[in-house]
């Protein structure tokens, strides 16, 4: 399946009062499993268009998984204050939600990838309601990073990484159901590595919500 193939929609949702601004990439052939993709913290620049979670909801909408991307409260057209608590938990169950809505989507087959700042907030939202989490570059030197989880995880990380150590990230995999993989010579912004971080993920995916029944 090649890009093409895919097509990408913008879409809105609600969050009680809020409307929250998204986009979701979709595969070639649907119903499919879907994924939700949380951006990094808009302190420093993240939001939906960010460079990894594009590659990310390309590649999965690639792989045939669909692929939605939204901009936490307060962040480009997205309603609100933005809030890195709480109310940003709140956002990605919403969107969650809405992903499980579409026509596009199989409700049944659902995971969440969160990316440094988003992966603290996938960690908190995981559950067993899930196929699969993925934690990109997690920022454990600067935040506890929830770890029980209740379904298959994928933490993916550069080994040049300063906030994500690759040791602390080896203590964290050794609990059960969580794979690690690190990428030889990227740091936490990926630049330029790209390809290395979808193809991992693109299989991880694959493999928990493609294959499941």
């Amino acid at each position: 399946m090649t890009e093409a193939s895919t097509t990408t929609r913008a879409l809105t949702f609600a969050n009680g009062d809020l409307t929250l601004e998204g986009a979701v990439h979709l595969p070639a052939t649907t119903p499919a499993p879907g994924v939700v993709v949380c951006h990094p913290h808009p302190q420093y620049g993240g939001d939906m268009e960010n460079n990894v979670v594009l590659a990310a909801c390309r590649a999965l909408a690639e792989r045939g998984c669909a692929a939605l991307r939204f901009n936490f409260r307060g962040i480009g057209r997205s309603e609100g204050d933005f809030d890195p608590g709480q109310d940003a938990q709140a956002d990605a169950r919403a969107a969650l939600a809405h992903l499980r809505s579409l026509p596009e989507v199989d409700s049944k087959r659902i995971g969440l990838i969160g990316y440094s700042f988003g992966a603290l907030v996938a960690a908190e939202v995981a559950s067993g309601a899930l196929q699969a989490l993925a934690l990109v570059s997690p920022p454990v030197g600067m935040a506890d990073l929830r770890v029980a989880w209740g379904c298959p995880a994928l933490i993916v990380a550069g080994d040049g990484d300063d906030f994500a150590s690759p040791d602390r990230l080896r203590t964290i995999a050794e609990a059960p159901g969580v794979e690690l993989h690190l990428v030889a010579g990227a740091d936490h912004f990926w630049g330029g590595y790209e390809d290395e971080l979808s193809e991992p993920l693109a299989e991880f995916f694959g493999r928990h919500c493609l294959q499941a029944t």
